[in-house]
């Protein structure tokens, strides 16, 4: 049975929680099979069942400012951030995918993270078996990861950095941690680009020395121009379709793109 991919687009946090405590549900009484929600949100913190309200730094007030609330919720789970750049998913989904558990059900979701990073961007991330939940690059975290299930079937999710504003972790303690740090897709690749644009200095200059500065030149502005381009491509819509091919993928599941409207009908 494939997986129902919905698009939400960019919602509020009340509207898609409203949204999935309705397909939690219906998945509940079998009137619909497995939904993965893709959703973008304003800026939000969301504090899970054993959250503490310490781990939010910054006032009221200051939070006003930014325009950020804050939502308790029926997730495990620190504190944790939500806001533009970031892909926000919510698998309604039966455990019996993972044979009830819900172990499996969470690195499952951190294998697509892996296994989407190391493919499409060459980048190395990995989990923290026995200590914390998510996908880490080094000492960051990238994919953030919170689940409630509710008579077999679960709710809540994972939150994935893609061109997120870091500067809004500095608002809280990110899942009540405070001895590692949080990155994005848009920071890992810019250090990536750095990089080599070092190494094509350094080439270039070697070249020249051999009398084939012009050629390399144009070479470098070629590289420049691929990377300009493929920048514009890491935003939230480009990830959307990649994040649900994995997902299915490492759930073993054919995916089938949908309207909420479809799932909602009466």
């Amino acid at each position: 049975m494939p997986i129902n991919i919905v698009d939400l687009g960019k919602m509020n946090y009340r509207e898609a929680l409203e949204i999935q405590e309705r397909l939690l549900a219906l998945r509940q009484q079998n009137t619909i099979g497995d939904v993965l929600l893709l959703v973008e949100h304003p800026a939000v913190l969301t504090l899970g069942t054993r959250g503490q309200y310490e781990n939010i730094l910054a006032s009221e007030a200051v939070l006003a400012t930014h325009g950020i609330e804050t939502f308790e919720v029926n997730r495990g789970g620190d504190v944790t951030y939500h806001g533009p750049g970031q892909l926000v998913g919510y698998p309604i989904m039966n455990l019996s995918c993972c044979d009830n558990d819900i172990k499996t059900f969470i690195w499952k979701i951190e294998e697509t993270f892996i296994r989407l990073l190391a493919d499409e961007f060459q980048i190395e991330a990995s989990r923290e078996d026995g200590k914390y939940t998510g996908v880490w690059v080094g000492n960051d975290k990238i994919t953030a990861i919170g689940i409630a299930v509710k008579r077999w079937v679960t709710m809540h999710g994972f939150a994935f950095n893609i061109a997120t504003n870091l500067e809004h972790f500095k608002l809280i303690n990110p899942c009540g941690i405070t001895d590692k740090g949080v990155t994005s897709l848009e920071v890992l690749l810019a250090a990536q680009s750095n990089i080599g644009a070092s190494d094509n200095s350094t080439a270039k200059d070697e070249l020249a020395a051999q009398d084939n500065f012009k050629e390399q030149d144009n070479s470098t502005a070629k590289d420049e121009l691929a990377a300009q381009d493929y920048k514009a491509s890491v935003c939230v819509g480009a990830l959307k379709p990649l994040v649900a091919k994995y997902f299915c993928e490492v759930f073993g599941r054919e995916q089938r793109t949908v309207e909420i409207s479809e799932l909602l009908k009466d």
